[in-house]
């Protein structure tokens, strides 16, 4: 009876300890765990973070075996929030549990808030108030065995994160940087930390910093920790970028968003292997100044687009498909140093980082390989200032494209590219061809069409005084260059024209040097060793206009610029041997050329123009052997034939090059200016012909200079403190025959180098000279006439006449013969001639006649040494008028032989006060002396 009481009360005490249990569990549930969790939480935080915290409700189910909690908040210890959020729900998995894993069905988070510093240290904000709140804790790894044990069986079914926000703050920077992160949307489903057979979790995350976004979705496995996904970072600002890049980016970035997006396969096990396929990168509306000073950007681009990224890790290859980039807008400037602006910034740069582990651990391990399948470059500006130059340069190359094909870590393989630009200066650019890099060979389609080369002025002033006011420079050629052996070796082979040059003096309106065109095919180039070889140079139309400026310089001396080392040694060959530069032309062509020459240093300023220059100089060179011809045709002042023919040895050696030059029936009126300075008369009339030869070897000129002036006739004297002082007049008789032809052969040698030495100029001063030598002594003029007698010049200054009379001298009359030729082959020459008597011959002579006479013609030989002793004494005398009239006779009696003897023109002839002490030679002769002079 007891035992069946007993029985009947265990089911009731088993049911009544159950529902005390269903009780108490139901009473810890609902009320003692969210009490105490309201209550531990907030001490926690406090005693592990330093944080206060504060929570608006927690619930707990124990029967759904949930718990929510609303409304935490949490502030750090200067009161700033840290950690919040809207709601908390955490549901278990009940059937996970019974199988000895802790599971989750559900995790969701609504509208968490966290915020995350980071200190200027580089730490975070939550190691911080940690480490303040545990001061002097260490947290030490469990004893126990070192072998890794298995991780805590864990899953969970869904964590869902709704609307989140994290606040970064970036206190690492001079300035603080504060980036808000919202929403923050999380998904996680099927998660589990133990293996499973071809079952993983899925995931997805979507994050927005304004209107920048983070997509990352895909498959995740923990036991082995295996992920599969895609990643994408949309419309990243450059304000953004322009923070963390700040470290690294020594420019103010002041544009430009990025999106970058890949799929992505990451696993860890015995290797770890990482792959990402699919990849773009794009970059839009870039603007970069060089800093903040900067009025405006020096770079922008539209668009830089990268896709069909590919990067195997454990396989070492990167694959990039094509790069793109539209509208690139690139400004350089190059300031008075020499220093590029975009390099001035990274000067600083420290460039001595140790990278010898690295390079070490790069050696260990497989190279790189790496390909990328082209580059193209749309629409794009690069714009060059350049303030070095003594006068600012501005180039800017437009509408410039770039495309490649494939490059890759394969250096050997060529890759083959296009370029095209326009200057905006005018002119179009092109390349094409192929590049390999390693060894470097290069080969390229060269074009250049209508390159106005204006825009290279500043450039040209660097090397040369001149200003170039227009010219279009065209090009057309293949260019090779070969790296694979020291030194670079290569060749250009082409065309190459100038037209319409036009260049002048800095600040001066006479035009210097133009043509209508220049053209040169073919060129041959050959980089080293360093020869030139071309066919043909045709200039077209060339004007060259030389002035001399009334300091004396003439104005293509202003071309050369000073050098700043004019002792610098000049690299050439060496004794014996080749240039180091060997050019060679096969033949220049002038067309139509034209050469002005203007010289205001005189007054009135002297100008001529050579004209109509057509003719061909051949074979020009600078090794040996070389004979060049020269010959060319032209015109002087429209009108006088002019040649220029010679031959051209080789240039830089002391090979003879000759030289003629020929010209007829130019207007000596032209050089009037000239004759006015040296000669102090201007020219009224008169032709000049020329016929000049030049043998130049080296810079040593031999030169015979025959110089014909048919009918020169001085004009007004002309005041000039250069000219002689000789009677040139007279001068220029002497040398006139009677046809009206001056002819004169001067020869001239010097020396090239010497600056003071002019061919013009030894010319102008030898005649000069001649003219001045022939007034001084006249008579040696006539040497030519007088030789053909058996004479001297100086011969024919005088004749000598018998003591006492007018009877000329033995051997005399082939003066006079000479004389009267002289007269007759030059019409303008005057004879001036003076009757003479010496006192003592004549007078012995005379009175010996007079006492003849007295006496009856007998005359004892003792009267007469007694008559000649009184008359040497002074005792004895003739009649006043004795003497005078015989020196008149004398002078009357050569007129008249000269007038009827050899015709002699009256207007030639003049009669001179006699001489009253002429000489009287050994024989007792008595000269009488004759003197020219002009018309």
């Amino acid at each position: 009876m007891a035992q069946s009481r007993q029985r009947s009360r265990t089911p009731r005490n088993l049911l009544i300890g159950v529902l005390v249990l269903f009780v108490l569990y139901t009473l810890a549930g609902f009320l003692l765990l969210p009490w105490w969790l309201e209550k531990s939480l907030p001490e926690q935080l406090d005693q592990r973070m330093g944080w206060q915290a504060a929570v608006a409700d927690i619930r707990a189910n124990p029967f759904a075996l949930s718990v929510e909690a609303t409304g935490l908040e949490a502030v750090d210890s200067g009161g700033e929030p840290v950690v919040a959020f809207e709601r908390l729900r955490l549901d278990l998995n009940f059937f996970q549990l019974v199988r000895g894993i802790v599971g989750f069905e559900e995790i969701q988070l609504d509208e968490p808030f966290i915020r995350v510093d980071l200190l200027e240290d580089y730490g975070v904000n939550f190691a911080r108030d940690w480490q303040s709140a545990n001061p002097g804790e260490v947290t030490e790894p469990p004893a126990g065995d070192d072998e890794a044990s298995e991780p805590l069986p864990l899953y969970f079914g869904q964590i869902l994160v709704n609307g989140g926000e994290m606040l970064f703050r970036d206190f690492s920077q001079q300035e603080m940087a504060e980036f808000r992160i919202e929403p923050l949307d999380l998904t996680l489903n099927d998660f589990a930390t133990w293996p499973r057979e071809d079952q993983g979790s899925d995931y997805s995350l979507m994050a927005a910093l304004g209107s920048q976004t983070i997509e990352w979705e895909g498959d995740l496995s923990v036991a082995p920790f295996y992920s599969r996904g895609s990643l994408r970072l949309s419309s990243v600002g450059y304000d953004t970028l322009a923070h963390f890049l700040a470290p690294y980016l020594p420019y103010d970035l002041r544009g430009g968003s990025v999106t970058v997006s890949s799929d992505y396969v990451v696993q860890a096990g015995d290797t770890f292997y990482l792959e990402t396929t699919n990849g773009e990168f794009a970059l839009e509306d870039l603007a970069i100044a060089l800093d903040e000073d900067s009025e405006q950007a020096r770079l922008s681009a539209g668009k830089l687009a990268v896709d069909a990224i590919r990067f195997d890790l454990t396989g070492r290859e990167i694959n990039v498909g094509q790069v793109s980039l539209e509208n690139l807008d690139l400004a350089l400037a190059r300031d008075e140093n020499g220093q590029i602006d975009w390099l001035a910034p990274l000067a600083s740069a420290d460039g001595n980082s140790d990278t010898g582990d690295g390079e070490a651990a790069a050696e260990s391990e497989a190279p790189l390989r790496w390909s990328l399948a082209g580059i193209s470059l749309t629409g794009s500006r690069v714009l060059w200032q350049d303030r070095q130059p003594e006068s600012a340069a501005e180039i800017a190359l437009e509408q410039l494209s770039l495309s490649t094909g494939t490059l890759s870590h394969e250096l050997a393989e060529p890759v083959s590219y296009r370029v095209q630009g326009t200057l905006a200066s005018g002119g179009r650019l092109s390349l094409d061809g192929q590049v390999t890099p390693s060894p470097f060979t290069l080969e390229a389609a060269i074009s250049g069409t209508d390159v106005a080369i204006a825009a290279f002025q500043p450039y040209v002033r660097q090397a040369a005084n001149i200003e170039i006011a227009s010219g279009l420079l065209g090009l057309d050629g293949n260019l090779d260059l070969d790296g694979q052996k020291d030194p670079l070796t290569g060749t250009f082979s082409g065309t190459g024209e100038l037209t319409g040059l036009n260049m002048r003096l800095p600040e001066a309106s006479d035009e210097l040097v133009s043509w209508q065109s220049l053209r040169l095919a073919p060129i041959e180039y050959n980089v080293y060793p360093a020869r030139l070889e071309i066919g043909t140079v045709t200039l077209t139309e060339p004007s060259v206009n030389v002035v001399r400026e009334s300091d004396g310089l003439h104005n293509l001396e202003r071309i050369i610029r000073a050098s700043d080392n004019d002792d610098s040694e000049t690299s050439g060959d060496d004794a014996g041997g080749e240039p180091d530069f060997i050019f060679r032309i096969d033949q220049l062509l002038l067309e139509r050329g034209e050469v002005s020459y203007t010289d205001r240093s005189l007054e009135p300023a002297f100008s001529t123009t050579l004209q109509a220059l057509n003719g061909s100089v051949s074979g020009i060179a600078n090794v040996s052997p070389q004979q060049g011809d020269i010959v060319v045709r032209g015109l002087v002042n429209g009108s006088s034939e002019l040649t220029f023919d010679g031959s051209l040895g080789t240039l830089g050696t002391d090979d003879i090059s000759t030289l003629t030059v020929g010209m007829k029936g130019a207007s000596l009126p032209n050089l009037s200016p000239y004759f006015g300075r040296y000669l102090g008369y201007g020219v009224n009339s008169g032709k000049l012909d020329l016929d000049v030869n030049y043998e130049i070897s080296g810079s040593r000129i031999e030169a015979s200079n025959l110089i014909i002036m048919d009918r020169l006739e001085l004009g007004q004297p002309v005041v000039s403190d250069q000219a002689t002082g000789a009677p040139v007049k007279l001068g220029l008789a002497l040398l006139r025959d009677r046809k009206g032809m001056i002819e004169i052969d001067l020869p001239i040698s010097g020396d090239l180098q010497d600056p003071d030495f002019s061919v013009g100029n030894v010319v102008m001063r030898a005649f000069v000279n001649l003219l001045s030598k022939a007034a001084a002594s006249p008579f040696s003029v006539l040497g030519s006439v007088a030789q053909l007698a058996g004479l001297s010049g100086d011969q024919l200054s005088e004749v000598r006449f018998v003591a006492g009379t007018a009877e000329l001298a033995e051997g005399d009359r082939v003066k006079l013969d000479a004389l009267a030729d002289a007269l007759t082959e030059r019409p303008a020459l005057l004879l001036n001639i003076r009757g003479g008597v010496a006192p003592q011959a004549d007078g012995l002579a005379l009175l010996r006649q007079r006492l003849t006479r007295q006496q009856g013609g007998a005359l004892s030989e003792t009267d007469w040494a007694e008559a000649r002793e009184a008359f040497l004494a002074g005792e004895r005398s003739l009649p006043p008028e004795a003497l005078g009239n015989l020196a008149s006779a004398r002078g009357a009696w050569l007129k008249k032989e000269m007038l009827e003897a050899y015709d002699v023109a009256a207007d030639q002839l003049f009669l001179l006060d006699p001489q009253r002490d002429a000489r009287a030679d050994e024989q007792g002769l008595v000269a009488v002396q004759f003197a020219l002079d002009a018309r």
